[in-house]
């Protein structure tokens, strides 16, 4: 796991090139407010290095579950356009769509310190792959038309097969600093552990932490199993009676 022969956002040379950023602003949200603004603020190192360093930043993201509908009412990441630009301090271009000619164009040639932020990647099907082509193919998103350099800074969604996250062909791919960070803290937990270790993990969907659940196990002292996954193992030990989304989750 050691990033000493990985690229990371500040050995490339961003000045006056288009960086397409893969950030996760999935935050919190009640009626169209944002209640917790953490995951935006974890990503503002990277973009202000890319800001102090005269890039042209295109952020991108998903925000909740739409399934490949547009539904701006609900999903749309104006609202963390918004908080950006008061966490930067400087304006933030968002675009209502994050594909398309519009989307190709605003992104074609930004000046230089601009930042613009893309509407919701899950407004489209393509972004998980859920489409099928007349063959039977998952068809997924190309993005690489408004791309110079790509960097990802989407710890929290790497485990995801999405467009946005994997299959990019560029000459120039590298992790963001928050993925430098959280790589780093677990580089140090799994290679040189300060023992006794402790693992605490949260969440709800068992099916996407499964494998490092697994892998964990002999490598820390104690687990702590929390958040709505914990009804899941309860349902497995105690047959414990559980909500309809987390039986569906359990069978996947």
């Amino acid at each position: 796991i050691s990033l000493s022969n990985r690229l990371t956002l500040d050995k490339l040379d961003v000045k006056g090139k288009r960086v397409v950023m893969r950030v996760d602003f999935n935050v919190p949200m009640k009626n169209n407010q944002i209640t917790t603004n953490q995951r935006i603020k974890a990503a503002t190192p990277s973009i202000k290095f890319c800001l102090d360093n005269g890039a042209k930043s295109v952020l991108m993201s998903h925000l909740g579950r739409p399934d490949g509908v547009s539904m701006p009412d609900k999903y749309s990441l104006g609202p963390v356009a918004v908080e950006l630009k008061s966490m930067l301090g400087k304006g933030v271009l968002f675009l209502k769509d994050c594909v398309g000619q519009e989307v190709e164009k605003a992104c074609a040639d930004p000046a230089a310190g601009s930042v613009i932020l893309l509407e919701n990647l899950c407004f489209h099907v393509e972004e998980e792959g859920k489409g099928k082509d007349a063959s039977g193919n998952k068809i997924k998103a190309e993005s690489a038309k408004i791309e110079a350099f790509r960097v990802n800074d989407a710890f929290g969604t790497a485990h995801r097969a999405h467009s946005s996250m994997v299959g990019v062909s560029l000459p120039q791919k590298a992790g963001g600093f928050l993925m430098k960070k959280e790589l780093n803290y677990f580089a140090k937990a799994l290679e040189c552990p300060e023992r006794p270790i402790l693992a605490i993990l949260g969440g709800a969907k068992v099916a996407d932490k499964i494998q490092l659940i697994s892998n964990m196990l002999d490598k820390v002292n104690e687990m702590i199993i929390g958040g709505g996954m914990a009804f899941t193992f309860l349902k497995v030990l105690n047959n414990m009676e559980i909500g309809t989304p987390l039986g569906q989750w359990l069978e996947e």
